[in-house]
């Protein structure tokens, strides 16, 4: 489902991905593990083109995404992504924030945008919150409506950038919950994460990010019992014991 080859970019001098090739298969979930500052959002944003690569090529379905005469819009469209920081419309309440991207661009009635959403609100457990004004809702469930809001345009791969990282501890376990829930549905997934035992768990696949590059990827039974890379059991001895 996405192929990169040879993807690099950098902002100003500081160069944040050098030369990076990996692919996700449809029905993987791949997380991409490593140190702050390795370039893991910054690879997650090139996968949609929210940060455009300044050499490379990302294949999303067959197509290179930087090529001319790509509909990037329409693509992407197909690219679900949450958010670190939720990034929900204050102003509207949660069902308003579920509906619109598939009135506006899918072109979607009202009716059925909102019998899609209120099936994934459900989904994430929060269809008796439909009609909230989501700045009364906790973190937890700003990002359990974000992702009911990406399910809402029947993506086929879903991008989630540490989306635990801005919780409190204490619910952090409900929104891991709904992305097992979606894996175990066969979601196609690609995860920015710290949680060590989420990615463990969950995973097809493991990236392990270093400076910039791919230091190493593998099955999770690989990479977290026996890695190869000195850096990677140095990044794994942080968070696991033994």
């Amino acid at each position: 489902m996405v192929r990169i080859e040879g993807l690099r970019k950098s902002f100003g001098d500081n160069v944040v991905l050098r030369d990076i090739d990996f692919e996700v298969m449809a029905g993987q979930v791949v997380t991409i593990i490593g140190a702050s500052g390795s370039g893991k959002s910054t690879l997650l944003r090139c996968i949609n083109l929210l940060e455009t690569p300044d050499a490379g090529h990302v294949w999303f379905h067959g197509s290179d995404l930087a090529a001319e005469r790509v509909d990037v819009n329409r693509l992407r469209e197909k690219i679900g992504m949450v958010f670190q920081g939720f990034n929900l419309f204050n102003n509207m309440n949660v069902l308003d924030n579920c509906t619109l991207a598939p009135v506006t661009l899918k072109k979607a009635g009202k009716a059925e945008a909102e019998r899609v959403a209120l099936g994934h609100l459900e989904t994430v457990g929060l269809a008796d919150f439909a009609r909230a004004d989501v700045n009364t809702l906790s973190g937890g469930q700003k990002q359990r409506v974000a992702i009911a809001r990406a399910l809402c345009m029947n993506p086929d791969l879903m991008l989630f950038d540490e989306p635990t990282s801005a919780l409190d501890p204490e619910i952090v376990g409900e929104v891991l919950e709904v992305m097992r829930d979606l894996a175990a549905r066969g979601m196609t997934m690609v995860v920015v994460t710290h949680e060590m035992a989420f990615a463990k768990e969950v995973s097809d696949q493991v990236v392990f990010m270093d400076q910039g590059v791919i230091a190493e990827q593998g099955t999770p039974a690989k990479l977290f019992s026996a890695p190869e890379q000195p850096r990677t059991r140095e990044f794994l001895s942080r968070y696991l014991e033994g």
